[in-house]
């Protein structure tokens, strides 16, 4: 018995010692979190030992941070600089696009896949270059805010010019995907690039930089459109173009009352501050507004059953969300605002099989009539 015992506390000993080394880094991983997003640098390896001595090897993982951290160090810090990290906010940028390069599909066919794919990369680079911008002419502000302290210029991790020199090359991969469209969209996209150097300014100026950020982020509602139709259609475009800024105001006040101890101590403004405990109704009031702009969008479309349904199933995790948001909660929020993805996947669902429903509608119209003329 007491070997059995000696045996275990040497055992227990050796895995301190071993577990000792990242003692230190864990506790500086905590810190990190609790000052926001965690670094890679203080994030030890999560899988075991190997066979034999050598570097402690990673845990396989495809998600977002993990890539960014398996790649090489001198990269990192460009990553996460654009986001790579934290793509949801790819994903709201690139979901307009999609609602209106389906709208633009004829009926009864799927989307454009190139034009997806050429949109989902413009997304990330765009989204890259925006949050450049934005970090480089906040870098002042990030560094007296918990959750943006760690962001990499913020920290020192890149200098202003090496920001600016990389903000260079975004843009200039981001003017190569915006060439293999037509003249129409390439003098439209190119009018967006006003909105995505000003934007990050609005929050000096006004309450409402929300406002700002949904008249950016849903450019590819007028974009999408005109990629496939070569110009946009007004019926359509401007009721899309609306309901996205909706959404915007909606998931980026929820955002933003993360930080709004933070925003009103420095002086910077949001919409969280402008609806403090009123928030809910402008919520509420802002969802009323996007799905009445997506029932006109069908109106005009012609849509059929499966995008109606998909709008109820919007409403629905609207009014969830809303109802039982708690704006005192950061990790709420984040939770909330982090949903609003499966809000902009169902709508991109119902479009696509609301135009695919066509072609079935028009195939039984068909029949009927032939077997009119038969008769």
């Amino acid at each position: 018995m007491l070997g059995a015992r000696g045996a275990g506390l040497s055992w227990g000993l050796r895995a301190v010692a071993r577990a000792w080394p990242w003692g230190a880094r864990g506790h500086s991983l905590a810190l990190a979190r609790a000052a926001g997003a965690p670094r890679p640098e203080d994030r030890p390896s999560s899988a075991g030992p190997g066979p034999g001595p050598g570097p402690r090897r990673r845990r396989l993982s495809l998600s977002a941070a993990a890539v960014v951290d398996s790649a090489p160090r001198p990269l990192q810090p460009y990553l996460r600089l654009m986001r790579l990290d934290k793509p949801i906010g790819t994903w709201l940028l690139y979901l307009p696009c999609t609602w209106s390069i389906g709208l633009a599909a004829e009926p009864g066919s799927f989307p454009d896949w190139y034009m997806l794919s050429l949109f989902g990369t413009g997304a990330v680079l765009m989204r890259g270059a925006g949050c450049t911008i934005n970090d480089m002419w906040d870098r002042d502000y990030d560094k007296k805010v918990t959750r943006t302290a760690t962001r990499p210029i913020a920290a020192g991790d890149i200098s202003t010019f090496q920001s600016f020199i990389f903000l260079g090359g975004q843009l200039t991969l981001a003017l190569g995907v915006l060439l293999c469209l037509n003249y129409y969209s390439i003098a439209l996209g190119a009018a967006s690039l006003l909105l995505v150097i000003t934007y990050p300014l609005m929050k000096r100026i006004t309450y409402w930089p929300q406002l700002a950020l949904g008249f950016t982020f849903n450019w590819g509602a007028l974009l999408g459109w005109s990629a496939v139709k070569g110009s946009c259609d007004p019926f359509v475009c401007l009721p899309l173009y609306f309901s996205g800024i909706m959404w915007t105001l909606i998931y980026d006040t929820i955002y933003a009352h993360q930080d709004k101890r933070d925003d009103a101590l420095i002086g910077v403004k949001s919409t969280a501050l402008r609806f403090r405990e009123n928030t809910k109704q402008w919520l509420s009031g802002f969802s009323v507004a996007m799905l009445g702009a997506l029932s006109l969008v069908g109106v005009n479309t012609d849509q059929t059953v499966p995008y109606y349904t998909a709008l109820a199933a919007v409403a629905a995790h609207l009014t969830h969300q809303i109802y039982t948001l708690d704006i005192h909660r950061p990790e709420d929020c984040w939770e909330k605002f982090a949903s609003n993805r499966t809000i902009g996947l169902i709508i991109f669902l119902g479009i696509v099989l609301g135009n695919l429903w066509k072609e079935k509608k028009t195939d039984e119209t068909k029949k009927n009539t032939d077997s009119r003329t038969e008769n």
